[in-house]
């Protein structure tokens, strides 16, 4: 063994890229998989908002014959697991983090629960008088374009441009399948968002990896 390596290093140059080293070792060991943070979500509108479109398609029309209930219970059960897996990778990853960094992380978490609890008792108080596919409308238009919002918030706050793109498409998707109306929108949340969400994991995935 070199007694040399347990010196200090020779000069400020040298000690600031040993802290940056050990700053970005840090930081890939505790960064969890992205595809956790994607991928649970993606399939829920994938499969979710792909169930709505099949039992209330454009025009009133019926594809495939699905219980009325069916298509929503699945979407929030699926939202829910992908939710629980979320915390659960993140928790695992950030646990012992503090400062700054955890402190950004739970105001944001606090933005997102806010905001779509006051999201849905607004929503609550004014679909009743809407007939069925408009007020269906309203409540998955309302929270994907706050979906899209909140991702590009997030990646304003922590200068994520992947995130901050990502929330872009959402949002715009969630625009374009408003105007094209009921039926429609399910579709184009479920294949350009959903599907939006698995593509941005992946490429995620393959960057996060290339660090490690």
């Amino acid at each position: 063994m070199n007694d040399n390596d347990d010196l200090p290093p020779a000069d400020a140059a040298a000690a600031l890229r040993l802290i940056e080293d050990q700053r970005a070792a840090t930081v890939r060991r505790i960064a969890p998989d992205p595809r956790l943070a994607y991928w649970p979500w993606g399939v829920a509108w994938l499969v979710g908002f792909g169930l709505i479109f099949l039992r209330y398609s454009p025009d009133g029309r019926v594809l495939v014959r699905l219980p009325d209930w069916l298509p929503l219970t699945v979407l929030l059960v699926l939202l829910g697991a992908a939710a629980a897996v979320e915390v659960v990778a993140g928790a695992r990853a950030h646990g012992r983090v503090t400062g700054d960094s955890a402190r950004r992380g739970a105001w944001y978490g606090w933005s997102w629960f806010l905001g779509f609890l006051t999201l849905f008792v607004a929503l609550a108080r004014v679909s009743g008088h809407l007939p069925h596919d408009q007020a269906q409308l309203l409540w998955s238009a309302s929270a994907v374009g706050l979906t899209g919002v909140l991702y590009m918030a997030g990646g304003a706050v922590w200068l994520d441009r992947d995130l901050f793109l990502l929330g872009a498409w959402i949002t715009l998707t969630s625009l374009a399948s408003t105007l094209a109306g009921p039926g429609w929108h399910a579709l184009l949340v479920a294949v350009a968002g959903g599907g939006g969400m698995l593509v941005a994991g992946l490429l995620a995935h393959l960057r996060w990896r290339r660090r490690r």
